[in-house]
């Protein structure tokens, strides 16, 4: 079973007359007897019987139209929203971005590309997550595009560093640290602490710093999301090094620079090499890597 099958079995229901759906369809007259044949032939039954001239429908045909209708319709529907979708100046972008990207960085930059191009009709579908996760939907194409922290063993993906963010140790107001403004991360040791789980972009980078300095934290508490370790930190369940993320500066929270190792979390766009992109995509994300400068983010 075919599309021009299904599309002339419509015609020649709607026409009941071979000559005039063949004249409609633009094909001959054989063409759409075989045609008509064949499906039948596939559905093992009738759909049409002889009256005169005329042709008119089974039961089986009167009960299969609808669903050829519906499947014709469906089709039509899909192929406009393709063709909207990969117009030079319409269509979505599936944008994904870690949590740390969430309360400004990534839907200021949404803002600014709209608004850089107010001819372009666009609608942003958004998703904020850990980079394990928002890496494995690029893979499956579920994102276009991917704002997220380097992963190795990656080959498939291409990896563009747009910026970074200044990492600090968030202590609850009322601490003994909160006297402070600034900290080594050898300080921070005697005191309970709240890391990021395994599956965050960010865990790494946090055992790293430890790690390299002979360190060895008490971690208290695992959370995936920013929002997550900063409520705990809040409440008193421990400190956590955290980016200097805009949210952190409406909570209960007093912010301490690290001042040994200093280090700065690196941010890259990410997108599959070899999968297609949408014009729009990619004009989203030539303007992500033109604006960004490899600043803070």
């Amino acid at each position: 079973m075919n599309l021009n099958q299904i599309k002339y079995f419509i015609v020649l229901a709607e026409e009941e007359h071979y000559t005039r759906a063949s004249k409609r369809l633009s094909i001959a007259q054989p063409s759409l007897s075989h045609a008509i044949a064949q499906l039948e032939k596939e559905l093992n039954t009738r759909l049409f019987e002889k009256k005169g001239r005329n042709v008119i429908m089974t039961k089986y045909g009167r009960d299969f139209l609808p669903y050829a209708r519906q499947s014709v319709s469906s089709l039509d529907e899909g192929v406009r929203k393709i063709r909207a979708l990969n117009s030079p100046k319409e269509g979505e972008i599936s944008l994904a971005y870690i949590y740390t990207l969430a309360d400004r960085a990534a839907p200021s930059l949404a803002r600014r590309f709209m608004d850089a191009y107010p001819d372009y009709k666009i609608r942003f579908r958004f998703t904020a997550g850990p980079t394990g996760r928002i890496i494995e939907g690029l893979k499956d194409d579920e994102f276009d595009i991917v704002l997220s922290s380097f992963q190795d063993g990656e080959p498939d993906v291409e990896f563009r560093k747009i910026g970074s963010q200044k990492l600090v140790v968030a202590v609850p107001k009322g601490h003994p640290l909160a006297a402070r403004n600034s900290i080594t991360l050898k300080e921070t040791i005697p005191y309970p602490q709240i890391f990021y789980s395994r599956n965050s972009g960010l865990r790494p980078v946090v055992n790293s710093l430890f790690e390299k300095q002979g360190l060895f934290p008490q971690i208290a508490y695992e959370v995936e999301a920013d929002s997550g370790v900063a409520g705990l930190v809040s409440q008193g369940f421990g400190i956590a090094v955290m980016p200097d993320i805009l949210f952190l500066k409406t909570m209960d929270l007093k912010l301490l620079e690290i001042t040994e190792p200093t280090y700065d979390r690196a941010i890259y766009a990410a997108w599959m090499q070899k999968h297609y992109l949408s014009p729009v995509a990619k004009a989203f994300l030539h303007f992500v890597i033109r604006e960004t400068s490899g600043g803070d983010l």
